[in-house]
């Protein structure tokens, strides 16, 4: 399967953008929202919002470019589930009140998309291949089949 990086880093670029707006402005709705997003995204990946906004404005517009690399996307959208678990866990403690708990979830959540961003290093992507070697294999059944790949 292809793989879209520039979907992938539009998707992360997104999520640095609006968590740090929610944190300037104190929007603890917005945590939730950017949640909600990421969680129906790792479901349903065809029904992702930056996704669509992406492959629907983004990419006809020309603004990015596709950068197709054969891949397994499973790896992507586990790291995109457990981010918006953190940012769930960081709005249920923003409206419980605990905003330094929550923020600072929130700001975990920053430190690794930023990393995968700039760096191009997955830290959900690299618990997705440890826990594989340890036979647990993290999926839902709305992913798209894994890449084969030749080992030589």
């Amino acid at each position: 399967m292809n793989v879209d990086y520039a979907a992938l880093r539009f998707n992360q670029a997104a999520i640095v953008s609006l968590v740090v707006v929610a944190f300037l402005l104190d929007a603890r709705g917005l945590v939730a929202a950017v949640a909600a997003v990421m969680l129906v995204g790792t479901i349903w990946p065809q029904a992702g919002l930056f996704k669509l906004v992406y492959t629907r404005l983004i990419a006809p517009q020309g603004w990015l470019r596709p950068d197709l690399r054969k891949d397994d996307l499973r790896p992507h959208l586990f790291a995109q589930g457990l981010g918006g678990l953190f940012l769930l866990a960081s709005a249920g403690l923003l409206w419980g009140a605990l905003p330094v708990a929550g923020w600072t979830l929130a700001w975990l959540v920053v430190a690794l998309a930023a990393v995968n961003l700039f760096l191009g290093f997955c830290a959900g992507c690299f618990l997705f291949y440890q826990l594989g070697r340890l036979g647990v294999t993290p999926v839902l059944p709305s992913w798209p089949a894994a890449v084969k790949t030749k080992q030589s």
